[in-house]
């Protein structure tokens, strides 16, 4: 097992080269978690527990870090029933003025933070924890309003889509804000999915607008506390990289799909302007032999010389072979943790 070292990460996220392969992922799934913790999650709400199992797997599994949300800090929304997938416009709350004024927004100062605190307890030498958060600024306002809701919201009443978007932005400015001030916190991702596999789900021009102007104060808030910021964001979003880049300055771009653009193409196009992040596509990765896998992980992390790290496109899920996830980290590692855990 190899000592986390999450200056790796900090180099990446500097456009420079790591000492040695890097790998980074969004998250896991919770079977792998607990597989290669060696324990499983505790029961109910214990997020010291969880935060601990998190910070093992992860080390065991070669990364440098752990991700982790920073509180229970979420806009709650109209029910949406239990399925593996839903519409867009399932469990709208806010549809008019009327809906609004009678919404509790949540505050995030009124949340409970001292995991990140607690959590040096449990953080192994070299380790830092990367906060994410639940949601993100056009994901949570879609989940409020509903997609369709929303589009027609632009044409019947734009101020009360712009006060929307003013609402939940400055929460997530907020919760970023808090969440930046522990030193156990190395680097944050702002999460927030903004494309489809042909075109951003609002036009580039609504987004300058109403979404991006709250990334960039996201991000200004995390680089005053001296630390990086990478955003997690799905989609075709070519037209609006160059915002991304230098309106919002990114440190770090995640979340890359073949059907779109390939990491490979993406790093030798943004590579140096911006930390590319992951980015072997999971359908790739789901239906590929492990050997294929692994020579073209490798092949990627000798062409992500600098500013890259080894991972995914998006995430790995609990349907993705196991043999094929650990033939891709292989290619940094140089070995396979599963051997080690069996010892």
């Amino acid at each position: 097992m190899r000592k986390p070292m999450f200056e790796n990460i900090l180099k990446i996220l500097r456009g420079e080269a790591p000492a040695r392969p890097t790998l980074f992922e969004f998250y896991l799934n919770q079977p792998l978690y607990e597989k290669m913790a060696g324990f499983p999650a505790a029961a109910g709400k214990d997020w010291l527990s969880d935060t601990r199992l998190l910070t093992t797997a992860f080390m065991k599994l070669g990364y440098d870090y752990a991700t982790v949300l920073g509180s229970d800090f979420y806009f709650p929304a109209g029910e949406v029933k239990e399925e593996k997938s839903h519409s867009l416009n399932d469990g709208a709350c806010l549809t008019d003025w009327e809906s609004y004024n009678a919404y509790r927004w949540p505050d995030p100062a009124g949340f409970d933070y001292s995991r990140l605190d607690e959590a040096r307890a449990h953080l192994p030498e070299g380790m830092k924890l990367i906060v994410w958060g639940n949601g993100g600024i056009l994901e949570t306002v879609i989940r409020l309003t509903g997609y369709d809701n929303l589009c027609m919201m632009f044409y019947d009443d734009k101020a009360l889509a712009a006060e929307i978007f003013n609402q939940v932005g400055s929460r997530f400015v907020r919760y970023y804000e808090l969440c930046a001030g522990y030193d156990t916190v190395g680097a944050l991702i702002s999460n927030d999915d903004w494309g489809f596999n042909t075109q951003t789900m609002l036009s580039p021009d609504l987004l300058r607008e109403h979404v991006f102007p709250w990334h960039k104060k996201i991000v200004e808030t995390i680089h005053a506390q001296g630390k990086p910021a990478v955003l997690h964001s799905c989609g075709k979003l070519d037209a609006v990289m160059e915002d991304i880049i230098c309106a919002m300055k990114y440190d770090g771009k995640h979340s890359f799909q073949d059907n779109i653009e390939t990491v490979e193409d993406s790093y030798k196009k943004w590579g140096d302007r911006i930390a590319i992040l992951g980015g072997l596509d999971l359908d790739f990765i789901c239906r590929n032999t492990p050997e294929h896998i692994f020579q073209r992980a490798k092949a990627m992390v000798e062409l992500g010389k600098t500013g890259y790290g080894l991972g995914s496109g998006n995430s790995i899920p609990t349907y993705a072979p196991e043999d094929n996830y650990f033939a891709m980290t292989r290619a940094a590692l140089g070995y396979d943790p599963r051997e080690e855990q069996a010892v």
